[in-house]
């Protein structure tokens, strides 16, 4: 048995000052002036803990890439991410051949929960199902319509799946695998209507992908898919809060809006935690100068943001209590992908999956199942 003691713990709803969190494998107790008996003592002296990050979509870190297909380098994703305070997540593909994606969501199944390192959950499927006109840093060549029989024959390792509405004929796929199937419908790379996106949303969708990016934009007159997933209580919309991507102005207008609903993502591609320079995405050649990761025609190709730097991001722009931006890297998408029975909160019963971190959310150790990570 383990315990963190004089610590700031950060729940689902408010903090814990001079807290402890008891815990093995699984949380034990978390409150004040609990007995720790003869329990290792882990003294966070007025660090705060969180409960680890969960990234529901991320394609790839320190040179490695889920689309590689490579078990060591998913390996190195995994073990790398724990340094951001990151304790499980979904590797992402890209829209690349479905021969590709296969291998890749064969390695994710092999690997899934049992690798070192933050938790592999599950695939987020980004491609090849979209929209050539908002395809983004996808390369077009490869973009198919909606493939049920695929996804099918692969849901036991896929999490996620994105999805332009408008190429789903009659909205067959996404009331198929939505109502088959615990994978998330997630509207994105699309050119779709308001119209579309919600009868998608009545369909089953219940995710976007990267808010405003790579969609319809939202004007005073025609809403687009901006406008169907601000209005639509039982969406979730993942942001990527690197400022970048979109203006830090948008981070409190939408919490306002999405409220637990909020998903915060990296997007991060195999660049993340590497120097400047040129690297690639999905096969396409991608050039990282700063925040900013840019295909050869300008388009943005991903990003290099970190987890707790979102966290660290989103505080900095809109002054929320921490517990509400926390639950936007741990809880919110742990409830997107159906894992918040066993993850994504600092509660009793749940897996000790645990983040010590300064104020500025710099990550101090990473403890994942009771074992330290870094």
């Amino acid at each position: 048995m383990k315990a963190i003691v004089n610590a700031v713990v950060v729940r689902p709803d408010s903090v814990i000052k001079d807290g402890t969190v008891i815990f093995d494998e699984n949380i034990k107790e978390v409150g004040q002036n609990l007995h720790i008996g003869d329990a290792e003592v882990i003294d966070a002296k007025g660090s705060y803990v969180m409960p680890g990050f969960i990234d529901i979509h991320i394609h790839g870190y320190m040179g490695c890439d889920t689309s590689d297909g490579d078990r060591d380098g998913l390996i190195k994703i995994a073990r790398n991410l724990t340094r951001n305070g990151v304790t499980a997540f979904c590797p992402t593909t890209m829209t690349v051949a479905m021969s590709d994606i296969q291998k890749a969501l064969d390695l994710i199944g092999e690997l899934k929960e049992k690798n070192d390192g933050a938790k592999i959950l599950g695939a987020n499927v980004e491609g090849p199902f979209i929209n050539p006109k908002k395809k983004g840093a996808q390369d077009d060549k490869y973009i198919k319509a909606p493939d049920t029989d695929f996804v099918m024959q692969n849901a036991e390792n896929i999490k996620l799946v994105t999805l332009a509405p408008e190429t789903d004929m009659d909205l067959k796929f996404t009331k198929y695998v939505s109502h088959n199937t615990d994978i998330a419908i997630s509207v994105g790379h699309t050119d779709a209507t308001y119209e579309q996106t919600s009868a998608a949303f009545k369909s089953g969708a219940r995710h976007v992908t990267h808010l405003f990016n790579a969609m319809t934009p939202f004007s005073h007159r025609a809403v687009g898919v901006i406008g169907a997933a601000l209005e639509n209580d039982n969406v979730s919309c993942e942001l990527i809060a690197d400022t970048f991507h979109i203006s830090p102005v948008l981070f409190g207008i939408v919490e306002r809006l999405k409220g637990d609903k909020l998903v915060l993502i990296t997007d991060c591609m195999r660049a993340g935690g590497m120097p400047d320079g040129e690297y690639t995405l999905g096969g396409q050649p991608v050039t990282v100068r700063g925040i900013e990761c840019r295909l050869k025609d300008g388009t943005i190709a991903g990003s290099i943001l970190t987890l707790n730097g979102a966290v660290r991001n989103f505080l900095k722009n809109t002054g929320l209590p921490i517990y509400k931006v926390v639950n936007m890297a741990s809880l919110n998408p742990s409830r997107v992908i159906g894992e918040d029975t066993r993850r994504g909160s600092i509660e009793v019963g749940k897996y000790a999956d645990l983040v010590i971190a300064d104020g500025d959310v710099n990550i101090k150790s990473t403890i994942i199942h009771g074992e330290k990570q870094f």
